[in-house]
């Protein structure tokens, strides 16, 4: 019987807490070749922004991305919704509009049932109709471990684009979805999640963030990235890079699901977490280290990072308040200070 079976038994990690870490990332995408130049290729691989976008006239841009990852919970179509969920995102928080995705799936033919397979993909597909895209097509290889996500494309007015490295000092910081994930699915996964709790992450993973479209029309936002694997920290990390500011982050204001600090004194730290810390930790001034497990926590499908100017923080908090999601500033963007890129208070 599909019901059944336990995705999360058949592989090695969860969600994005599979990712690469940055440091070996860095190493992965290192190369001495010289890349076929492009006028019309506006974002690339250069500021590690969410996905890359193409100029194609007009004052329109095609945005390209893909993700996919190995199961974070056990029910098949639950993980099919957060796999598409998460790669749709990618498009979101370019500020665009996805036009259309194609699946990705990996599956142990002789280890786990088709009919287990089929639910994954139906999960992708009710998404995609939830975002009113096709689930047009895709690829599918026999694979030790059950894998499946989407690559997709969305599309943008260019003077809409908000990118990794363009944001600026003064900006002030929102986070859309609160944090956690990454040690709620650990606890899953050594079997300490209570059945109280087994609803909060799913549900948060498994909600769009279709808000990007919208806040890109806001003049005052002048970046957006999703908070995925790297964690809060990372994510926030590399649009400082990118446009050369530092941040203070407030961690009294950073949301926080609820449960999660009890996991973490039950030691449900994914490893993801320690990768990440070892990757930039160098870049971060933190009061307390243990501080670490929740900002370093690998997100799946996790919310949005939004910098906004002065002027347009209320209009921000408005439409935040109005989808329900959490609209209360967690810092703010300051001048590069030559010493620590994140300064957590």
């Amino acid at each position: 019987m599909t019901s059944e079976i336990k995705l999360t038994q058949y592989s090695h990690g969860a969600g994005c807490g599979c990712k690469i870490s940055p440091k070996a990332l860095t190493t992965i995408l290192k190369s001495k070749i010289i890349q076929v130049p492009s006028e019309k290729l506006i974002v690339g691989n250069d500021t590690r922004d969410d996905a890359a976008v193409y100029d194609i006239g007009n004052g329109t841009g095609i945005i390209s991305t893909t993700d996919f990852f190995l199961p974070i919970v056990d029910d098949p179509f639950t993980f099919g919704k957060i796999a598409a969920t998460n790669a749709i995102s990618d498009i979101y928080a370019m500020g665009g509009k996805p036009i259309m995705a194609i699946a990705i799936l990996g599956w142990p033919v002789n280890t786990i049932p088709a009919e287990v397979a089929n639910q994954v993909i139906e999960g992708g597909r009710e998404v995609c109709k939830q975002a009113g895209i096709a689930l047009a097509g895709g690829h599918s290889i026999d694979n030790p471990e059950p894998l499946f996500g989407l690559a997709v494309t969305g599309i943008i007015p260019l003077n809409k684009l908000k990118r990794n490295d363009e944001a600026k000092a003064g900006c002030r910081l929102f986070l859309t979805k609160p944090l956690g994930v990454g040690v709620l699915a650990t606890a899953q996964k050594q079997g300490k999640l209570k059945s109280e709790h087994a609803h909060i992450a799913p549900n948060s993973m498994m909600l769009l963030n279709d808000i990007g479209e919208q806040l890109s029309n806001i003049d005052g936002v002048t970046a957006l990235t999703d908070v995925t694997g790297f964690g809060l920290l990372g994510h926030l990390l590399e649009v400082c890079e990118g446009s050369n500011v530092s941040a203070v982050i407030e961690y009294n204001k950073v949301p926080v699901f609820e449960p999660v600090k009890e996991y973490i004194d039950n030691e449900c730290i994914p490893g993801g977490t320690n990768r990440n810390w070892d990757s930039y930790g160098h870049a971060v001034l933190l009061p307390d280290e243990a501080m670490r497990f929740i900002l370093a926590d690998p997100q799946t499908s996790g919310g949005l990072l939004v910098a906004v100017e002065e002027e347009g923080v209320e209009t921000v908090r408005t439409i935040l308040k109005e989808k329900n999601l959490f609209a209360n500033e967690i810092g703010y963007l300051t001048e590069y200070n030559n010493k620590k890129r994140i300064i957590v208070k």
